[in-house]
């Protein structure tokens, strides 16, 4: 077990508390353009790192026949209790256990920050796609990893504290609403996915820095309309 499956193995039921508060966390407001930018499918579709399962949950709202995998077993059976997928598989992003060339869609939500060796998840991801398959990769946007806003205003500056190149993990626990949660993982730059992706055969073909969709004047992700906190791209394999 490598340090991020042991993280997320330990902080499992911490999570799935944190994610299964609505409206909790940013994800619920990004969740409608996050539905747009994949949309509405009815292929066979992945998804790589489920974690207690929202995500599957909604591509089976877009019509998607959905199998889930996770490597760690507290957070697969939470998605299976909640009923997130139409299949389910314990294993890693760089071990899936299926044939070649067997889904439509593969989706990669804020999981490349959690994995060690990112180049051979991506090649794993580029082997079980068909074709003419998509993968979408949410990440925390590279930028938003190396600073913090100065204070609670929405107007706050954008302090940069830690160079934007090379590969470092972060480690820290955010406390919101009573619950707290401990976050471990990897930051790197753009062009690291990139290269990565370029390794695997795969072509980007969309680019996203979406805004979030706020609930009102004080809502707290307000900040995040001066800066993108999530890129989102999508990539589709090279002919061989």
């Amino acid at each position: 077990m490598n340090a991020d499956e042991a993280h997320w193995t330990k902080a499992a039921g911490a999570w799935i508390e944190w994610a299964r508060r609505p409206g909790h966390d940013a994800f619920w407001a990004y969740r409608g353009r996050l539905a747009a930018f994949v949309g509405p499918g009815s292929g066979a579709a992945l998804e790589v790192g489920c974690g207690e399962g929202r995500v599957s949950r909604l591509l089976q709202e877009l019509g998607f026949r959905v199998t889930a995998t996770e490597p760690v077993k507290a957070l697969l059976a939470a998605a299976e209790e909640a009923g997130s997928a139409h299949d389910y598989r314990a294993a890693p992003a760089d071990a899936l256990p299926f044939e070649d060339a067997s889904f439509d869609l593969v989706v990669a939500y804020n999981v490349l920050m959690d994995i060690v060796d990112v180049p051979a998840a991506l090649r794993e991801i580029r082997r079980v796609m068909r074709p003419s398959a998509t993968l979408m990769i949410s990440i925390v946007h590279p930028f938003a990893d190396i600073g913090h806003f100065a204070d609670d205003a929405a107007e706050a500056p954008f302090v940069i504290t830690e160079p934007y190149f090379g590969r470092k993990a972060f480690a820290g626990t955010e406390a919101r609403d009573g619950l707290e949660m401990p976050f471990f993982g990897w930051s790197q730059p753009l062009e690291a996915y990139a290269a990565a992706l370029e390794a695997a055969g795969l072509a980007v073909t969309s680019l996203r820095e979406p805004v979030p969709e706020l609930r009102s004047d004080a809502d707290p992700m307000a900040r995040w309309t001066r800066l993108p906190l999530f890129l989102w791209l999508k990539a589709r394999p090279l002919a061989r």
